[in-house]
């Protein structure tokens, strides 16, 4: 590869070109990366014969070891990754040891032991072990559900009754910790000194590796400091200057030792790491060991090259060859990765160890892509090409001999073959080859111990050194790789695949598949198919950020005016324009924009009714089409618009970059809708008004106007007078993107403005997002002119609820983003974090410590955590909040603002403890967070004071208990339900967003049912998907079919077409599986509203109110009276059942009205009055809308909380 014209390979000038290839190369396209590898891997084809035998021997002592050892080996080769037991197990090797409370223990053995197949792996294994484990799992099983207890032994039966949880308990606990011994060498360092010096272990030499990673506070570095300090100096004191390659070394993870280690804090990272790591390495040098910097994920490798340049370039390190560094060959860089560590080492005269692996954080690559929506994957999707890209890889390190010291780290005996016959004959120092502890011992003892001296090479263990708490990420690592059905390690315990498949040369299956990437893992912009994701960008990559950068001093450099967009108006001599500021910086004049005069209120009415009929009729591809387009002009003007929400709304980039994206998504999917038909043979509205609030001043905004576009709705937008610059441009490329002018107006101005275009008669639907107040007070307007739909989304308070299996730091990362994020100013984000006791006091003192490392400042440095608030009234409510809380002597966690803040609207993020959710009666929207501790007892009590609140709009839950989420989401009426994962960052089409009772009306946006909210007579929903079996239904079918009920033939008629279209329409117990990124599960379900109030004067009347009600699970409330209560005596027992009857009908709670009265605008404008959530009222039309009585819930679980993605890993090689 030719980097640069410079002929010096080491000079600056080419190792800046290496640096700029490297990142040149890091998403290119699969097949062209592997097709660059084969030139390197082809030189290992000349041997390809005695690799092959090599291989086969080598893989065949592997199996004969594995045949003869039991134990954990055996056993995980017995319950894999692709069955459920597996995956339990795994679930439980990585929670239960952490879990501080007896109860949880159990509880969490119960759910994974019980409902599984056990008894099914009986008797498969050769081992006694295994097959023991087997039995013992299936009773444990059986003895855990009580069901089962009467179908066990006697004697059995008798020790669970008597202790026998807690004989259970200890039992697993021993299992467990078993399972982690077979990965751990030992909990101490000298622990393991002692057992690498033991026996068959003496044979290896080891680099230990100090368990713990990616550090949440400074407290935590400074701890895996210490710890890294304390195992150099007894590694050193043992190995009595063995020197380092012949002795022991150390291994070193940089995320262990900085709290923030990461792209975005790189001047912080250089200042306060390199000098820690420096002093590591000094002291590694006095004792003559290696010190290897280790692999972490791909977007963290340009910030560990800067921390290793410095150390290369440190003249106390010069005369010390123990520097090293890890390459993962699944990167697609990773070629250039060593031309430039070889460049670095020739030019500073090193040698730097180079250890070459394959790559430990696959799946996590392949879901940050997904998930960011980004050009391509940073690593090979198909196993077979990292194989290839490792021998090449390989080849680089062996031509290198003055320059690096290659550390070889395999499992696989092809490619342990593939290095001995491309490296020729060994010397000492020329590289070795390198293991897991618990994994390579097979394979590897046939080198250390061969009886040939040709095939002896030294073998170094890595030796993981920590106690059971700081095991997790890296046993769950290592499960995975061990499950994975394409690890060599996998499937070298399945007899099944011979040993000719197992030893095959990778480079002639990648010259079959041609290179091409695997066809179950598509690109980030498929991952919809057909719709296109939405593009991002890579901010980790400096090219990236430094386009953003340019944009925003454009940004600076222009002064948008703007003003009200109405078709047909000349706006000369229109009042003068008000000033929009930067929120975090008040110095920084942002644009201006005029307001809206009632003038240009009228005629933008006027024009959009004109313009109604003919966008109303126009073709669902035209206007699809319009959606697309504008979504590509989104794309096109992505830092453009990134710029102007940074500015004007005081985002961060990566926030205002992810408005962008969902702004490009809503159009995407209302369009894909459309052309799936969902509007088929519909009416639109008409003239609709879409009221759009500033914390979401360009997602939502466009999303309301290209959910009424699509419906065929003309739309006349109000957005937030805090913002309308953002929607200024978003209109200006809606019309570029073929929508009429006059179909799209914008009216930018204060509330009064959106409250004119409401009361106004020519509007027949509205969406909002905003308060609950603002909300309720639509309604009432709307109201009063009969049924015009109204679509809001409102507030909550947002709960999430913490059990004590729940991973500590895990729950911390989620919490800051889920609360702070933003400032904490969207309508997701969490108020309320519920904490089980026994959990408590540890995530509230890493919360404490990881709210302290959070960066508060200006939002276009990409170092910025925290933003400002929106405006000074903002500030000063919130800060008011807070003084009132402190003065009732909560608890308050805050911190100081830096002086950069002074200038404009910034809330520390502040903590407070309250007592109960009780306590927390409004929503604070701002950066403040509220904990509550409970009792495990007590949790029915916390959910139930959530719930009276009356909000539902988002909820998160943690824990690895299926049974306690399933339990929570069960009790709660929550929209969007948040599992393992932060609360915010819902995706169009994946987690469709909104709530209910307080917190909104539905349907969701980014939904399958919005569009039909928007129009009238649209066809069945989702008709595709299996509706439930209705009991009651048919009973009532039957009953009216045979004259049970006293009507008239045409009547009769009427009910037994309206209970058949009932029965295809109705969506209560559906459930939708929903699209996502990997190692993430997203399901929509739909679920009865709960009591119905029917308002009729006639048995016909209140039969189909009971037929809309049975059909969609709810239950029907009417007044109580002579004719209602002879009306129920003649119904069936069954029907009567769903049926209540009450003096005060009109005064209990209900989720929505059936009216099927002569005159309902009075009932309507009563109903209207009422306190607590908008009441929806329906009337026949000729038959109820079914889907209004009805609620969408998306729960969304990341799946690899439990244990990283197994589903990813099982697919195979296709």
């Amino acid at each position: 590869m030719t980097v640069a014209s410079d002929s010096n390979p080491s000079s600056e000038a080419a190792l800046a070109a290496l640096r700029q290839a490297m990142e040149g190369m890091t998403r290119s396209p699969e097949a062209e990366c592997v097709r660059a590898l084969l030139d390197d891997a082809q030189a290992f084809a000349g041997e390809a014969g005695r690799i092959s035998d090599l291989a086969g021997r080598l893989a065949a002592g592997m199996r004969r070891a594995r045949h003869r050892a039991g134990g954990v080996d055996a056993l995980m080769c017995e319950f894999s990754l692709d069955s459920n037991e597996g995956v339990a197990l795994m679930c439980l090797a990585e929670a239960l040891l952490r879990v501080p409370d007896n109860d949880a223990r159990l509880r969490l053995i119960r759910d994974k032991l019980r409902a599984r197949d056990w008894s099914a792996h009986v008797g498969h294994s050769p081992s006694l072990f295994v097959n023991a484990a087997a039995w013992s799992l299936a009773l444990t099983g059986r003895l855990l559900a009580p069901d089962e207890v009467p179908h066990v032994s006697g004697a059995l039966a008798r020790m669970a009754s008597r202790g026998g949880e807690v004989l259970v308990r200890e039992a697993m606990d021993l299992a467990m910790r078993l399972v982690g011994q077979q990965f751990v060498l030992g909990e101490t360092i000298e622990a393991a000194l002692e057992r690498a010096t033991t026996g068959a272990a003496s044979a290896y030499r080891y680099s230990f590796d100090m368990l713990g990673e990616a550090a949440v506070t400074s407290d935590e570095a400074a701890h895996y400091a210490a710890a890294y300090a304390h195992a150099i100096q007894a590694i050193g004191s043992q190995d009595r200057w063995r020197g380092v390659h012949k002795g022991n070394g150390i291994s070193i993870k940089l995320s262990a030792l900085h709290p923030r280690y990461g792209w975005s804090q790189r001047s912080r990272v250089m200042h306060e790491l390199v000098p820690r790591v420096r002093q590591l390495c000094l002291l590694a040098k006095r004792h003559d060991i290696g010190l290897t910097i280790d692999a972490e994920e791909s977007e963290r490798l340009d910030l560990s090259l800067d921390v290793l340049a410095a150390l290369v370039a440190d003249p106390a390190l010069a005369d010390w060859s123990g520097l090293g560094f890890v390459v993962q060959a699944y990167q697609k860089r990773a070629p250039a990765l060593i031309d430039w560590l070889v460049g670095v080492a020739l030019r500073h005269r090193r040698r730097l160890m180079v250890r070459l692996v394959k790559g430990a954080y696959w799946d996590t690559e392949i879901k940050r892509a997904q998930q960011d929506g980004l050009i391509d994957y940073p690593v090979y999707t198909r196993k077979v090409h990292t194989d290839v890209a490792y021998l090449a890889c390989a080849r680089r390190l062996l031509a290198a001999p003055g320059a690096v010291f290659p550390l070889f780290a395999t499992h696989n005996a092809h490619t342990v073959a593939s290095i001995l016959e491309a490296a020729g004959p060994f010397r000492p120092g020329d590289y070795e080859f390198q293991c897991l502890h618990g994994m390579g011992e097979g394979l590897y003892r046939q080198l250390v111990a061969a009886e040939d001296p040709g095939l002896r090479r030294p073998v170094r263990v890595y030796a993981p050194v920590g106690s059971h708490r700081t095991l997790l990420a890296y046993l769950v690592r290592r499960l995975l790789e061990n499950g994975a059905n394409t690890s060599f390690v996998n499937r070298i315990g399945d007899d099944g695949v011979p040993l000719a498949d197992l030893v095959a040369d990778p480079l002639e299956r990648v010259r079959a598949s041609a290179g091409e990437p695997h066809p179950g893992i598509p690109l980030p912009e498929n991952l919809y198919s057909p719709r296109r994701n939405s593009r991002g960008f890579d901010l980790a990559a400096a090219a990236v950020r430094r386009a953003f950068q340019a944009a925003l001093a454009r940004s600076r450099e222009a002064y948008p005016e703007v003003g009200p967009r109405v078709a047909g108006i000349d706006p000369a001599g229109m009042p003068a324009c008000v000033e929009i500021r930067n929120p975090a910086c008040q110095a920084d004049r942002v644009g201006g924009v005029r307001f809206a005069v009632p003038a240009e209120i009228q005629a933008a009415l006027e024009a959009a009714g004109l313009a109604a009929a003919d966008w109303g009729a126009s073709k669902v591809d035209h206007r699809a089409l319009c959606l697309e387009r504008a979504a590509q002009a989104f794309e096109a003007r992505t830092h453009a618009l990134v710029a102007l929400v940074v500015r004007e709304a005081g985002k961060t980039v990566p926030a205002a970059l992810g408005e962008v994206r969902e702004a490009v998504d809503y159009c995407r999917y209302y369009a894909s809708r459309l052309r799936a038909g969902d509007l088929d043979g519909s009416t639109p509205l008409g003239v609709t008004v879409a009221i759009s609030p500033w914390n979401f001043p360009l997602a939502i905004f466009v999303g309301q106007i290209a959910a009424s576009l699509a419906a065929g709705n003309t739309v006349i937008a109000k957005p937030a007078e805090q913002t309308p610059l953002v929607a200024d441009l978003a209109v200006a490329l809606f019309h570029e993107a073929g929508v009429p002018r006059p179909v799209l107006q914008c009216l930018p101005g204060q509330g009064g403005v959106g409250a004119a275009l409401v009361a106004d008669e020519r509007v027949r639907g509205v969406l909002f997002t905003g308060s609950t107040k603002v909300a309720a007070a639509i309604h009432r307007q709307l109201a009063s002119r009969g049924n015009v739909p109204l679509v809001a989304e409102t507030g909550g308070i947002n709960a999430m609820i913490v059990d004590s299996t729940a991973l500590p730091e895990q729950v911390v990362g989620d919490v800051l983003a889920s609360a702070f994020d933003s400032a904490g100013q969207r309508c997701s984000a969490l108020r309320l974090l519920c904490l089980q006791e026994e959990i408590a006091d540890r995530v509230l003192s890493l919360l404490d410590g990881a709210m302290a490392e959070l960066r508060i400042g200006l939002p276009d440095d990409f170092s910025t955590d925290v933003g400002p608030v929106i405006d000074l009234a903002a500030r000063l409510r919130i800060d008011a909040y807070v003084d009132v809380m402190r003065a009732n002597r909560h608890r308050i966690l805050s911190r100081s603002l830096p002086d950069e803040c002074a200038q404009g609207w910034f809330v520390a993020p502040t903590l407070i403890e309250i007592p109960s959710p009780d306590d927390l009666r409004q929503e604070v929207f701002g950066p403040v967070l509220h904990v509550v501790r409970y009792e495990s007892a007590s949790l029915d009590a916390v959910l139930d004071a959530i719930g009276a609140q009356g909000y539902g709009l988002t909820l998160g839950i943690q824990s690895r208990i299926d049974d306690f989420v399933q339990h929570v989401i069960g009790r709660m009426k929550v929209g969007n339900i948040y599992v393992n994962r932060s609360m915010i960052g819902a995706v169009v089409g994946v987690q469709p967003f909104g709530g209910e009772g307080l917190s909104g009306t539905g349907p969701k946006a980014g939904g399958p049912l919005l569009l039909r909210r928007l129009v009238r007579g649209a066809p069945p929903p989702l008709v595709d998907l299996p509706r439930p079996v209705r009991p009651l239904l048919a009973t009532l079918a039957s009953w009216v079919a045979d004259d049970g009920a006293p009507l008239d033939a045409t009547l009769r008629a009427r009910l037994l077409g309206s209970i058949e279209t009932y029965e295809q329409a109705s969506l209560a117990g559906v459930s939708l599986p929903l699209p996502g990124p990997t190692g993430e599960v997203n399901t929509l379900t739909f679920h009865a509203r709960g009591t119905v109030l029917g308002v009729a004067d006639s048995p016909g009347g209140w039969l189909l109110q009971l037929a809309a009600a049975v059909a969609t699970d709810n239950r029907l409330l009417l007044q109580e009276g002579d004719d209602v209560e002879a009306w129920l005596r003649s119904l069936p027992q069954a029907l009567r059942a769903v049926v209540d009857a009450h003096p005060q009908a009109l005064a209990q709670p209900c989720a929505a009205v059936l009216l099927d009265v002569p005159v309902a605008q009075p009932w309507r404008d009563a109903l209207a009055r009422r306190e607590g959530p908008i009441l929806l009222c329906l009337e026949p039309e000729p038959d109820y809308c079914l889907e209004r009585l009805i609620v969408e819930r998306c729960v969304s679980v990341n799946v690899t909380a439990t244990g990283g993605n197994a589903s990813l890993l099982q697919l195979g090689e296709a």
